[in-house]
């Protein structure tokens, strides 16, 4: 532990208890029954403007998309900036769509989209898939919020030596911040993350707008940094044109987007459908729908629809990050040799920051990060529980439970879950977990024809819908398999050149997945409804998705 960076990790440290100590106070902040699912899973349902503004920003805008955007600028350049486009669409598609389900769920009682797919299609089987989809692509999410952690614990020099009990020490410090969270997420439920959301994002944007002006003045200017890139991009041509004996080939890079040719998209079609694709799927994540579900009425979220953008703008300026890195020459601080070989391109910003700051800033900065990485991993976990509660154990291990008993299960499940996502981490290692974060993408967005056309129409027959996620599900892994890359045999991409002729049209394979799965269903329901299939009883009505229902039916819970 010689290298460690004593006054970041005491500052660090401070910030972390002050947000474990928010956490369990949490517990009494909104006061009310946590022994009910809705309480502790959905806040109450009681979330403002303010508070929604907060939390929902502390979900999607994660520990692991600070350091996965702009490392993603860094290794391949323009095709990162993907996710400033997508977060933009996203917003007007939740002014539009999120309070239908809004209120749909507030007069039946849903706390999952699961609930809402159960009660709109009257099939259980649809529900299950649903469920077991979100959080199939939940887990890895909550798995990669580790990696954010990681790498500024390594960044502050916590090494270690040894192991007890078979667990390394260099692991403790990520248990004990897991254990925190866990302890607080079981005693707080959802209050806890959207109380501590408000100092997560306090410290995301001290650092950001810091950064955005202090770095291109340390390294000359945003037109230097920009030169340097356009050098660093020649020189990775360069090396892919004449490669080295014994020395890696770098990906490809380009500052900007390679443009459309006679034989193929070039990368416009893959830049286009992520941000397209990575747009739908956003909000079908269980941890983004309870975000939602939290919100106190339709206003709330229609307010937060034009309100969050504020975030886009910082992720734009988070994503250059990935440019001042290469402009400022990390990957090439010795200091910083054997964290870039053990993290690749994810340890940049917490080597651009060491690099950049004083050590007390350090500390604030890694503070955000890791905070932002507790805030999303409790939303995370929180979903999960719901959905394992409400459409597994409630309709498979116990009709009826009582309220009591549906929040202990919730409570129980949200730990395993979290202990689950740190054992993966631990044991089977960061790039498993990034490939099952890419398949997890392609995965939750084949929900897509079940909740959100769901909204809107009952036409799609169940059972078409049912074979179309199968078909989606199917189709999305395949392209995601046959993708190779250096580090990996398989899954080396979520980008899959589909071939058209002579023509390579690549795209987002969850977008080519998702065409897949709505041709599908929108054939076969055409057949099971000539045939009159049976279609299952609809238990909500035309006017469940437009008014604002009473308060009182808030919590009440719905009987299938």
């Amino acid at each position: 532990m010689s290298n460690v960076n004593v006054t970041a990790l005491i500052i660090f440290v401070v910030l972390f208890a002050l947000v474990t100590v928010l956490g369990f106070i949490a517990a009494r902040w909104r006061a009310g029954d946590l022994n009910q699912l809705h309480e502790w899973g959905l806040g109450g349902r009681r979330f403002g403007t303010v508070v929604s503004w907060f939390l929902l920003g502390g979900d999607l805008y994660t520990a692991y998309t600070f350091v996965a955007v702009p490392a993603l600028v860094f290794a391949s350049g323009a095709i990162g900036f993907f996710a400033v486009p997508y977060t933009i669409i996203v917003y007007p598609f939740i002014f539009i769509v999120m309070p239908r389900l809004w209120s749909v769920a507030r007069k039946h009682g849903y706390v999952t989209p699961a609930d809402f797919v159960r009660g709109r299609y009257d099939s259980s089987t649809l529900a299950l898939v649903i469920a077991l989809t979100g959080i199939l692509a939940t887990m890895p999410y909550i798995a990669l919020q580790l990696v954010g952690i990681q790498v500024v614990l390594a960044g502050l020099g916590l090494s270690f030596s040894g192991s007890i009990l078979g667990v390394p020490l260099n692991d403790l410090p990520l248990i004990i911040a897991f254990v925190i969270l866990a302890a607080y997420t079981y005693t707080s439920g959802l209050r806890a993350p959207a109380m501590i959301a408000l100092v997560k994002d306090l410290l995301i944007y001290i650092t950001v707008i810091v950064a955005v002006i202090v770095i291109p003045i340390q390294l000359g200017g945003y037109g230097h940094i920009f030169t340097v890139t356009l050098q660093h991009q020649a020189a990775v041509k360069a090396a892919i044109a004449h490669p080295t004996p014994g020395v890696k080939t770098p990906g490809p890079f380009g500052v900007i987007l390679a443009p459309p040719t006679a034989t193929s998209l070039g990368t416009y079609g893959a830049y286009a459908t992520l941000a397209l694709g990575s747009a739908l799927a956003l909000f079908l994540y269980p941890h983004s729908v309870t975000g939602v579900l939290a919100a106190n009425s339709r206003k709330v979220i229609k307010r937060n629809a034009a309100l969050l953008p504020a975030y886009s703008f910082v992720l734009a300026l988070i994503a250059l990050f990935g440019y001042m890195a290469i402009a400022a020459g990390v990957s090439k601080n010795p200091a910083f040799a054997a964290n870039f070989k053990q993290y690749g391109g994810t340890f940049a910003v917490p080597a651009l920051l060491l690099q950049s700051f004083p050590a007390w800033f350090v500390g604030v900065a890694f503070a955000a990060i890791a905070i932002g990485a507790l805030v999303p991993a409790a939303i995370m976990a929180i979903a999960a529980a719901n959905l394992f509660t409400r459409n597994i154990y409630r309709e498979y291990f116990r009709k009826n439970p009582s309220p009591g008993e549906e929040a202990s299960v919730a409570k129980l499940v949200s730990l395993i879950v979290k202990f689950g996502a740190l054992f993966f981490i631990l044991y089977l290692g960061t790039q498993n977990a990034l490939n099952l974060q890419l398949l997890g993408g392609i995965w939750i967005l084949q929900t897509f024809p079940s909740i959100i056309i769901g909204l809107y129409t009952r036409w799609l027959h169940r059972y078409a819908l049912l074979l179309g996620w199968a078909a989606g599900m199917i189709t999305g892994t395949y392209m995601a398999y046959t993708q190779h890359s250096a580090a990996t045999a398989h899954f080396g991409s979520s980008v899959f050149p589909l071939q058209l002729g002579s023509f390579t049209a690549a795209g987002y394979a969850a977008f080519y997945a998702l065409i897949a799965n709505l041709i599908v269903t929108v054939v076969l329901s055409l057949i099971f409804n000539l045939v009159k299939a049976p279609a299952g009883v609809d238990e909500t009505s035309d006017t469940d998705y437009e008014h604002e229902p009473e308060p009182a039916l808030a919590g009440v819970g719905s009987e299938h």
